[in-house]
């Protein structure tokens, strides 16, 4: 007997997010395998449609008071269930030490539990504050309890099944994050781009600008234009306009040259990427297949510059679908990005790996198949 889908997750369109863009990929995947789906995540309540999927809102959902409601109403829904947690410690509120929800998920023993990793726990370190200290054990502790019965899990980044228990440790399947944007763009939506932008080599940088990128890609940036009067950046992404004023607070001079788009619709974002020469993408921790706007880039056959790290899986070295660099310093990522701007037979052979790459091992399929590997098998 087929056994329906129920996938918790902390975000969920129109929500933003990385985990939110990845749910509903899932979910209309799962859909379209022919297969039943639920999404229980906080936000405005109400019980909505979401093209065939059936999404569960209401506010403090993971909550103590909330799991007394999620219970009531989950219990309500046709069994035998599956449930598949999308999991990312901050999530689910309580300051990322929502112990309650991790021991209600732990006693879920009636229904099979999944549970997929896009983050394990926060990083421990002897010299952190000691409310760091607190959090890194209290995540732990959250990871044992969730890992309990737990029939499958799969991770974002090998690294994480590191946190796991055996057995689990061992069966746990690498499951990239796919490209949250379509991977066909029609070719006038590009040629609109570039009109709008005006002519000359543009560079372009997908993500959230947080502080631990925003310094590093400003280093590289800045340079970058200042080089050549013709290059243009294109910023994409949540806090791009921001970023943009800011930086060109800094540096008047490029002010004219830093186009933000934010906000804009998967469609969108992928027309203006295809519009740009290459892509700029330093990461704290270094290029993982947890980074979708990595896999954004990727799956458009991007030629993409960033950098290896702590949590870079082998794969970015073996099959250099990327310019890689082996360390996180603007020297190495700016002589990189000249040269890729000076030669665009490299560009377009990079993009062409970029592409294949990321079909062979990173494209949603191949997470979808994991997933209804065992379908109906019993807890």
């Amino acid at each position: 007997m087929s056994r329906p889908w129920h996938l918790l997750t902390g975000e969920y369109p129109p929500a933003p997010g990385g985990v939110s863009d990845h749910t509903r990929s899932i979910a209309h995947a799962l859909l379209k395998a022919g297969e039943t789906v639920h999404v229980w995540t906080p936000g405005a309540e109400g019980v909505t449609e979401d093209q065939g999927v059936t999404v569960h809102r209401w506010p403090g959902l993971f909550t103590p008071p909330g799991l007394v409601r999620l219970t009531r109403e989950l219990d309500a829904t046709p069994g035998p269930r599956r449930l598949l947690l999308q999991y990312v410690p901050h999530a689910f509120g309580l300051k990322a030490m929502n112990v309650p929800f991790c021991a209600w998920f732990a006693a879920r023993r009636q229904d099979e539990r999944e549970l997929f990793l896009h983050e394990a726990v926060y990083p421990w370190s002897p010299g952190a504050q000691w409310k760091h200290q607190v959090l890194a054990g209290v995540t732990r502790l959250m990871l044992r309890t969730l890992a309990l019965g737990v029939g499958r899990a799969y991770v974002s980044i090998p690294t994480w099944a590191e946190h796991l228990p055996e057995p689990l440790r061992s069966q746990a399947r690498w499951c990239p994050i796919p490209s949250p944007l379509p991977l066909h763009v029609p070719e006038h939506a590009v040629r609109a781009v570039r009109e709008a932008l005006g002519g000359g080599p543009t560079v372009a940088h997908f993500g959230t600008y947080g502080a631990s990128i925003a310094g590093p890609l400003e280093a590289v940036l800045v340079p970058l234009l200042q080089r050549d009067e013709q290059r243009q950046a294109l910023l994409l992404g949540r806090g791009s306009q921001a970023w943009s004023e800011s930086l060109g607070r800094k540096h008047p001079a490029l002010a004219r040259r830093l186009h933000a788009r934010d906000g804009l619709a998967p469609e969108a974002v992928a027309a203006h990427l295809r519009a740009a020469e290459l892509l700029l993408q330093p990461y704290p921790d270094g290029v993982s297949a947890r980074r979708s706007s990595a896999m954004g880039g990727l799956g458009l056959g991007l030629p993409i510059v960033t950098h290896t790290g702590h949590l870079s899986e082998p794969l970015w070295r073996e099959l250099r679908p990327v310019a890689l660099a082996d360390e996180a310093s603007p020297t190495a990522l700016l002589a990189l990005a000249e040269h890729l701007l000076e030669h665009g037979d490299e560009r377009q052979a990079l993009g062409e790996r970029a592409a294949r790459v990321y079909r062979e091992h990173f494209a949603l399929e191949h997470t979808v198949a994991h997933l209804l590997s065992r379908t109906g098998t019993p807890s």
